[in-house]
């Protein structure tokens, strides 16, 4: 990759920068490092971590580093790093876009939250409700910006896009990695038994295995087998689903399954909003209040509370919902709908707005 001269505004590493949150935030303002050449002459990896920072020091070559997803780091080497950053005047920005841990255990999670929570970092939280968890957990509400997730398709992407013209019978969708916080096993397993019209598709977009999806407890195998039962469930795998395979999945399909058993917001249940998708979700987290930010813009989701009663019970509550979805589903086409994405294009001016405030020190 060749030098390109320094660019006007400030210079924001992302760690990691490979998710649509991290790489839609583009502003005359600021400028994403990732991907490019720095002065030292090596490139600034996508899922860059700590560690490689470390080694590329000292850090005069950005402004900011914004933390994304602190479960992979090792907590003295992110220690390490807020120092050299506060050596060198770098601007440390959190965005908190989980509460509890995604891999890992709790304890590990916490010690890294406290330790943000002390330093001299600016606080992003993605919904009111978080930051109120947050400081549940910490003992102290952060000092935290409150800045939505947004879009994940942009508007100017879907501009003159629309859905996939298809049989009367609903297609259903479900995508993302094989996560503790997915039930995605017993999911397909009720999908398949209790959508019965033989025109009715499932496909199941993942990200790739990794080795602890087959080792002891992994649900690689059970996955493979369960869909292997049915010829309407359709795997496809991609090593990171780009943003442009995932929207072509979601415009070729009419409802999303969202069967998350715990997590604080959705960055899938934003897309189904972007593609006027029918989301079948779990009442988990905050995703209610992401919901009510976009009322009046957007369908309600087919809720299914997994919070409350015996987990036995959470399939009922699953399939109860996908039969109530199946039946909005055949009320009406499914249009993408442009009074919303010209919202979202102003929610998204909005967003980069706050952004370069919370990077410029202004919290």
């Amino acid at each position: 990759m060749t030098a390109v001269p320094r660019p006007e505004g400030m210079r924001v590493v992302h760690l990691p920068a490979r998710t649509p949150y991290a790489w839609k935030l583009q502003s005359r303002d600021f400028h994403i490092l990732n991907g490019t050449e720095i002065p030292s002459g090596d490139t600034v990896p996508a899922a860059v971590n700590a560690a490689w920072l470390l080694d590329h020091g000292p850090l005069t070559w950005l402004d900011v580093l914004h933390l994304h997803h602190i479960d992979f780091e090792d907590l003295t080497t992110l220690d390490r790093l807020l120092d050299e950053c506060l050596n060198h005047g770098v601007n440390v920005v959190f965005t908190a876009h989980d509460t509890r841990p995604m891999v890992g255990n709790a304890e590990d999670f916490t010690a890294r939250l406290r330790m943000l929570h002390s330093a001299e970092v600016s606080w992003v939280c993605l919904t009111e409700g978080s930051v109120t968890t947050l400081a549940e957990i910490l003992g102290g509400r952060p000092q935290a910006a409150i800045i939505p997730h947004g879009y994940v398709a942009s508007p100017e992407s879907l501009a003159g896009r629309e859905r996939t013209p298809s049989n009367s019978a609903a297609q259903y969708l479900m995508f993302g990695a094989s996560r503790a916080s997915r039930d995605q096993l017993s999911t397909m397993a009720n999908w398949s038994l209790g959508i019965t019209d033989p025109l009715s598709n499932l496909h199941v977009l993942l990200r790739a295995f990794s080795p602890a999806d087959f080792a002891d407890g992994g649900r690689g195998p059970l996955l493979l087998e369960t869909a292997r039962h049915d010829p309407r469930i359709r795997l496809t795998m991609r090593p990171y689903p780009t943003d442009e395979e995932v929207v072509r999945a979601g415009l070729a399909s009419d409802a999303l399954l969202l069967p998350y058993l715990w997590g604080s917001h959705s960055g899938q249940l934003e897309l189904a909003f972007d593609l006027n998708l029918l989301p079948v979700c779990s009442l988990t987290g905050h995703l209610s209040e992401q919901y009510e930010r976009h009322k009046g813009f957007v369908e309600e989701p087919e809720w299914f509370d997994w919070s409350q009663g015996h987990p036995n019970l959470f399939g009922e509550k699953f399939l109860t919902a996908l039969e109530n979805a199946a039946a909005r589903l055949s009320s009406r086409p499914r249009r993408l709908e442009p009074e919303f994405l010209d919202y979202r294009a102003e929610e998204h001016r909005t967003i980069l707005s706050q952004y370069a405030r919370v990077y410029g020190g202004d919290q």
